[in-house]
């Protein structure tokens, strides 16, 4: 029942990436975990594998459709591979096992693991997308020539590169905003940019696992991430049909909800 769960849950990735350039992480991460019970660290290293397969399926098809600035997203990608290379090689091994350990009483101890603490770090996140989708924001990227900030993008790209090592997170949340509010880009070729940049951001980061050690089950790897393709390429067919704004306030409050229950999950 749970597995069955899990795979229409792929779908629903997929599906999420497709609509909107972003999500498909927020929820892969949690499925993993809570519903096929895969170890936290593993389940990051899954989600990078996974996301970045179908962001880079949905990536072709907006290539296709011309909706993808490749000067904005590789000024934007190439700290951010760096940094999620590195993250997910050095600096993730590095945390250990126990994190935080403080006496409570005289026979207890609060401690606090890396697995709790990743999946915290995560709901912060999730809570982080989910306000920022669900406050009420003019598009202004078609009405005004915006000044291409290089600075400021690279070290946008070097942070979300630092967040998807740390948790498996595509950043496609972070990424959109950043190529809107920075680059000038429209909604849609935002849309379609950061596709391309979570699709091989993602796929090296998984790199750095392999290098690193990390038993992957393939079978299941693969089924799963074939099912999330199959959602991105619903997704994209969908999104004719659907008007983005409110798409974007259903997937907040769902973030927001997923967000919680992970908290209270993790520290009751």
């Amino acid at each position: 029942m749970y597995e069955l769960l899990g795979y229409f849950s792929a779908i629903l990735i997929g599906v999420t990436l497709g609509l909107i350039g972003a999500g498909g992480s927020i929820l892969t991460v949690p499925v993993l975990v809570y519903i096929i019970g895969v170890n936290p660290v593993l389940a990051t290293a899954y989600s990078l594998f996974i996301v970045g397969i179908a962001a880079f399926v949905g990536a072709v098809q907006n290539g296709f459709k011309g909706a993808i600035d490749y000067k904005t997203g590789f000024v934007f990608a190439l700290p951010s591979f760096i940094a999620v290379y590195y993250t997910r090689r050095i600096i993730l091994p590095a945390i250990p096992p126990d994190i935080f350990n403080f006496p409570v009483s005289s026979t207890r101890n609060f401690v606090l693991n890396k697995d709790t603490a990743l999946m915290l770090f995560f709901a912060f996140l999730m809570l982080f997308a989910a306000l920022s989708m669900l406050k009420e924001k003019k598009d202004h990227s078609g009405t005004r020539k915006k000044k291409f900030n290089y600075a400021v993008i690279i070290i946008e790209g070097l942070f979300v590169g630092a967040i998807t090592g740390v948790v498996g997170a595509g950043g496609g949340f972070l990424i959109i905003p950043a190529l809107v509010l920075l680059a000038g880009l429209p909604m849609k070729k935002a849309i379609g940019t950061s596709l391309m940049i979570i699709a091989i951001k993602s796929l090296i980061g998984f790199t750095g696992d392999l290098s690193a050690g990390l038993p992957i089950e393939w079978d299941f790897l693969l089924l799963f991430s074939l099912l999330s393709v199959l959602g991105i390429a619903l997704g994209s067919y969908l999104s004719k049909f659907i008007e983005g704004g409110v798409l974007k306030k259903s997937f907040g409050f769902f973030v927001l909800i997923m967000a919680l229950l992970i908290v209270v999950k993790e520290l009751v």
